[in-house]
């Protein structure tokens, strides 16, 4: 089966399965989704999702996060993998909103690496969820779901991945693809052990057909 081949029938699956594909995290503006991005580094949807509440009610925006310390923003952040780094991560970024971006979230990737704490994972998926602009995050679900189905040959590193990923898919489809992605892998195609049966892609995917 031809690469293009592959993605047809994988894009072809996913429009009619899953056509909707969104991210879990729950956030109501670009600077929520930064904080929640953040925190989800090594950390699941649904535990970000149990400590952002509180967190938006004491810190409602980059100005009032800014004027707090690592050591108060960790008591709310606490129950989630390495705290004590997001914290400074956190207050940090807020003070370079509102010294470089008017407190405001900035929508390029140049502008968005800048922020402490933000990496290009993080800052591709602030680009497509915030601002609908075509990006291609690669998490560990991304990365091996991708590898396993044939979609990135050769790909040894997420940035490869990410370049193969944006060749092959249409722009349009780039931030809805992410989902697709990250989405089978959290729930179908896991690390461990994928549940292979009841996967819809098995026809075109190199890595089950490489093991009948």
């Amino acid at each position: 089966m031809t690469i293009e081949a592959r993605y047809d029938q994988v894009i072809s699956w996913f429009s009619a399965n899953m056509p909707d594909a969104s991210t879990e995290l729950e956030f109501k503006d670009p600077f929520q989704l930064l904080v929640a991005v953040i925190l989800s580094a090594q950390c699941t949807d649904k535990r970000v999702n149990a400590i952002t509440p509180a967190f938006f009610k004491a810190y409602p925006n980059a100005d009032v996060l800014a004027k707090s310390s690592t050591e108060e923003v960790f008591e709310y952040i606490r129950s989630c993998s390495y705290p004590n780094n997001k914290a400074k991560h956190l207050v940090g970024m807020a003070q370079a909103l509102c010294q470089q971006f008017n407190g405001l979230v900035p929508d390029s990737m140049e502008e968005l690496l800048s922020l402490p704490g933000v990496g290009r994972k993080t800052a591709s998926v602030i680009l497509i969820c915030a601002f609908n602009q075509a990006a291609m995050p690669v998490d560990t679900h991304v990365f091996r779901v991708a590898n396993r189905l044939g979609l990135t040959p050769d790909a040894k590193t997420p940035e490869q991945s990410e370049i193969i990923l944006m060749k092959h898919f249409p722009e349009h489809l780039l931030g809805l693809a992410h989902h697709w992605l990250i989405l089978h892998g959290r729930y179908v195609c896991q690390a461990r052990k994928p549940n292979c049966p009841v996967c819809g892609l098995t026809a075109c995917c190199e890595f089950f057909n490489q093991k009948k």
